[in-house]
């Protein structure tokens, strides 16, 4: 006899688990489908162990320049690649094993195995095809197995994977995915990184913190194009003074194999070509959703380049079935698929005031030396949609906070409207901005405007001063340049 749930989530990473657990604390009877790893790729292989890598780097880089703060470090400073690739897969096992008390904790039932939709409100799960990730945190005690489940409502949250380029696709040895490059058994001398996202410029950040010769190539005209001109200009000439050699409106064409390195055929904006050989090479070229083998197409589930189409409360076109996150389309960040998943149980629940997500207000960051951080608007953006605007800019350097903690080359840009003060955008670079862009995102969730923002007393000494001097250099009144 088949398991009954009210809701039933395929997928257990930030939008799902988040799903499973609202839908628990709102009395509805839930149980989760994991393949993998409960957490999902966002804990396991993704934002929380790249950013254990990439504090080893920060440390590595602060251990290396000590002179600049008055200390004295005896003997070299060099980096134990297995001891740093360990810590971020205990944290990783740590994030594994801590989702999986949540479902306890919540009650929720934890179901192992591959879902595939049969038909609406039905789900058979069958044996994974995919080996736990190691370490794996034991598995809840409330973990279910193989058969047939029953819910009202099932939400497909099965995240997605790194795309491949035809002809370049990656082997795992020598062309790497985020996956291998988290976890190298050796140190590449040389790495090129195709594709300078937020997945390909971290990386880069990484190797060559840790001393790799790195080389970026680029199909856009900028390094993280989604970002402002400006802020992406500022950020490139940090990772030039870096070493970084990045080559913009550039693009890979062929990939020569050796036994242990690789010769990319590279297509320069003049349409000269030029091979460059690199001990590895990192495929950052997007992801994509992962909508295959679940019965969508049998269902007439409608999806649209790669993902599945939603509404603004995670509805598809077959009534019962759900989507969230990375699957349900961009921006893929696991941020957006937990306030989705948020909005989506809300919604099945029958709660009122349940709003659709302003993609808008989803704020943005990149964990790269210098980091990144943005929400709303660009300035080229803001101007294509004919908005009359002001600018306003304030630097780093002109920071006591940031010049005493030696971190003086970054920026803030803040774009307004200029007849009505609303705030349209904020563009950040540099030490630490990945943790002060939420102070924009609230002001712009709450509808501040730009004299609030100027009338808002910011502590002194902070970083986050120069986020005020911004808004008041937008009005001609920046007090500190």
């Amino acid at each position: 006899m088949a398991e009954n749930y009210d809701v039933i989530i395929i997928g257990s990473g930030p939008g799902g688990y988040i799903a499973a657990i609202r839908a628990a604390q709102l009395g509805l009877k839930t149980a989760v489908v994991e393949r993998e790893h409960l957490a999902g790729i966002c804990s396991n292989w993704g934002c929380i162990p790249t950013k254990a890598l990439l504090r080893s780097a920060e440390v590595l880089h602060l251990a290396e320049h000590a002179k600049n703060y008055g200390l004295k470090l005896e003997g070299s400073i060099s980096p134990d690649l297995k001891a740093i690739v360990d810590r971020s897969r205990g944290i990783a096992q740590r994030m594994n094993g801590g989702v999986g008390f949540l479902m306890k904790k919540n009650k929720v039932d934890v179901i192992w195995g591959e879902a595939k939709l049969t038909k609406p409100g039905q789900i058979v799960v069958s044996k994974s095809s995919k080996k736990p990730m190691e370490p794996q945190a034991p598995l809840p005690k409330n973990t279910l197995g193989e058969g047939t489940y029953n819910a009202k409502h099932i939400i497909v949250a099965t995240g997605a994977r790194p795309r491949a380029l035809p002809g370049i696709e990656p082997d795992g040895k020598l062309i790497w995915t985020y996956f291998e490059a988290m976890v190298p058994p050796e140190m590449p001398k040389s790495l090129l990184v195709m594709g300078s996202g937020a997945i390909g410029i971290e990386f880069a950040s990484f190797y060559r913190t840790m001393g790799v010769e790195v080389t970026v190539v680029e199909v856009m005209p900028a390094v993280m194009p989604v970002e402002d001109a400006e802020i992406s200009a500022f950020a490139k000439k940090q990772f030039d003074k870096q070493g970084m050699k990045i080559h913009l409106e550039a693009k890979v064409t062929k990939v020569e194999k050796s036994a242990n390195s690789i010769t990319a055929h590279v297509e320069m904006k003049d349409g000269k070509v030029e091979k460059i050989t690199a001990d590895r090479m990192i495929s950052a070229v997007g992801v994509q959703g992962n909508i295959e083998n679940i019965g969508l197409e049998a269902l007439g589930v409608k999806t649209d380049r790669g993902c599945i189409v939603i509404d603004g409360y995670g509805k598809t076109n077959v009534p019962g079935i759900y989507a969230i996150g990375d699957v349900a389309g961009p921006p893929m960040l696991a941020h957006k698929a937990e306030h989705e998943a948020v909005i989506c149980v809300e919604k099945i629940a029958g709660l009122p005031n349940v709003h659709p997500m302003d993609k808008l207000k989803i704020p943005g960051c990149t964990y790269c030396n210098p980091q990144v951080a943005s929400v709303g608007l660009t300035e080229a953006k803001a101007k294509a949609e004919g908005k009359d605007i002001r600018v306003g800019r304030f630097p780093f350097v002109a920071n006591g906070k940031a010049i005493a903690l030696g971190e003086d080359q970054g920026m803030v840009k803040t774009i307004f409207d200029k007849k009505t003060g609303q705030l349209l955008g904020a563009h950040l670079v540099g030490a630490e901005v990945t943790e002060l862009i939420q102070g924009f995102v609230v002001a712009m969730n709450l509808e501040t405007t730009e004299e609030e923002l100027m009338h808002t007393i910011f502590p002194h000494p902070t970083i986050s001063e120069t986020m005020k001097e911004s808004v008041l250099d937008a009005y001609g009144r920046a007090l500190n340049a």
